[in-house]
């Protein structure tokens, strides 16, 4: 049996319930699967919460930040065409975007931003006041939620039968190296630039 015949017979066995808003399915009467579900449109409201930021605020370092994530899906979308490995055939799912799942792009995405947000975090932002045991706290809980947030929507992918564990611990890795990667050139070439493109 080709493995396009096992996985309609997947399909066939249990209709998942669908999310309408992304159309990201769950199994149907599964709580946690729903949460998890809704936590996998996180990469979806971080960007839309990154336009909002950039119409309203037009900071640099944010459209660089944005940049980057935008760099990191194309990324993410070359390795998938090149690599070619299908996504696992368990679960009920009617539909899907993509057919490659090497590497996950919503473990990609959210790691790249929770990686570069934590860089950001300890490394660019200063101690406005002299609050420093309380500026230090609000680091370490800030970042304790980036990365539960990232583990769970990397979590999510596997749970929901989108991914298998290999695709999503290389969409972590891939994620996490151009995080810190665009992080470095965003520091060390454009923040200098910043001052000069401003003027325009």
């Amino acid at each position: 049996m080709s493995a396009v015949e096992q996985c309609s017979v997947a399909v066939e066995k249990e209709r998942w319930e669908p999310l309408s808003l992304t159309h990201v399915e769950y199994p149907p009467d599964d709580l946690a699967g729903k949460v998890l579900a809704y936590l996998s449109l996180v990469p979806v409201f971080i960007l839309f919460g990154f336009v909002t930021l950039i119409v309203f605020k037009r900071e640099l370092h944010s459209i660089s930040f944005l940049c980057g994530l935008v760099l990191n899906e194309i990324l993410n979308w070359v390795i998938k065409n090149v690599i070619k490995e299908a996504r696992p055939c368990q679960g009920g799912h009617r539909n899907l975007f993509t057919e490659y799942g090497m590497p996950s792009s919503h473990s990609q995405f959210i790691w790249f931003f929770s990686i570069y947000s934590l860089l950001f975090l300890y490394l660019r932002m200063h101690q406005t006041n002299n609050a420093r045991c309380l500026d230090l706290l609000w680091r370490h809980v800030l970042s304790i939620c980036l990365l539960t947030l990232a583990f769970l929507v990397s979590y999510s992918r596997v749970y929901l039968m989108y991914h298998s564990w290999s695709q999503v611990i290389y969409g972590v890795i891939a994620g996490g190296v151009m995080g810190a990667t665009w992080f470095i050139f965003t520091q060390e070439v454009l923040t200098p630039l910043f001052p000069r493109i401003a003027s325009w």
